[in-house]
C-alpha cells in the first residue's frame, strides 16, 4: 500500500503549480459575513462586486444596512444575478443579529474563548463550523485547516481525509491534518486546496491526467472510482 502524501508536500506542490494565494480581502469577521451571504453561490469577483456596492451605496455598518430599503439590498444582490431576494434578507438577517446581539461590533468576539466565540459566530445565517472555524482562521485566533468544498474533496482523493460519512464528520476529521499551527500557512493551505478542487482536481470529471498531484494521488488508479464518485452535500459553510 502507497505511503499516504504529506499535506505540507501537497501544499508546497500545489503553490508551485498555482503560485501563491492573494491576501484576503479582509480578517474583519462582520465584513467577511456580508461577503458570505450578500450573494450565494457565486464567484469570488461576483462577491467582491456585490459587496463594493453594498459599501458605497448602502454601508456596511449594521445599523446602515436595516435602513436600507428590501429593494435595494435586493439589487446589490442581484448583481451576481443568483437568488437575490433570498442574498438579500440574510444581509438583513445578519445586520439584526449584529445589532440586537453585539451592539453592532462583532469584533469583540474574537477576544472571546473559543467555543463562546463560535456559537456566537454560527448564530449569523450561513455559518455553520467550517465558516466560523474560516472567520477564527483568518483572524489568527484559530490554526486548524477550515476547508470548504472543494479542498475537502481533494483531501479526501488524496486518502487524508475519509471517502465516506457525512460532510460533517468528513470537515472535522480534515480540519486536524494541519501540520502546522500557523495561521497563515494554514490559510494559504486552505486556499490552494481551493483552487485545485475549483480548476483539476473538480467533483464531477476531474482532470486527472493533467493533475499535478498524480504522483501521490492514488484516485486516478481507479477508473471505475473516478466514474462513480458520488458529490457529497454540503452543509452551513
Amino acid at each position: 500500500m502507497a505511503r499516504r502524501p504529506s499535506l505540507t508536500g501537497v501544499i508546497e506542490t500545489l503553490e508551485k503549480a498555482y503560485g501563491a494565494p492573494e491576501s484576503p480581502p479582509t480578517t474583519d469577521p462582520w465584513e467577511m459575513i456580508l461577503r458570505e451571504n450578500v450573494v450565494y453561490l457565486a464567484k469570488d469577483e461576483d462577491r467582491e462586486k456585490a459587496f463594493a456596492a453594498l459599501k458605497k451605496e448602502v454601508g456596511t455598518r449594521p445599523r446602515d444596512i436595516l435602513k436600507a430599503s428590501p429593494k435595494a439590498l435586493q439589487r446589490i444582490s442581484g448583481l451576481a444575478g443568483i437568488l437575490a431576494e433570498n442574498s438579500a434578507r440574510k444581509v438583513r438577517e445578519a445586520a439584526e443579529i449584529s445589532e440586537s446581539e453585539f451592539g453592532g461590533d462583532l469584533s469583540q468576539v474574537l477576544d472571546w474563548p473559543i467555543p463562546k466565540a463560535r456559537r456566537a459566530l454560527k448564530k449569523f445565517p450561513g455559518i455553520g463550523d467550517p465558516g466560523a472555524d474560516k472567520l477564527m482562521l483568518l483572524a489568527g485566533r484559530l490554526p486548524v485547516l477550515a476547508v470548504e468544498s472543494n479542498g475537502l474533496g481533494v483531501l479526501s482523493r488524496l486518502g487524508l481525509a475519509p471517502d465516506e460519512g457525512s460532510y460533517s464528520a468528513k470537515y472535522r476529521a480534515a480540519r486536524e491534518i494541519g501540520e502546522s499551527d500557523d495561521c497563515a500557512w494554514l490559510w494559504k493551505a486552505r486556499q490552494l486546496l481551493r483552487t485545485h478542487g475549483q480548476r483539476t482536481c473538480k467533483w464531477t470529471r476531474p482532470l486527472c491526467e493533467s493533475c499535478v498531484l498524480n504522483e501521490v494521488c492514488p484516485f486516478p488508479k481507479s477508473t471505475a472510482k473516478a466514474r462513480s464518485y458520488k458529490v457529497p452535500r454540503a452543509g452551513r459553510r
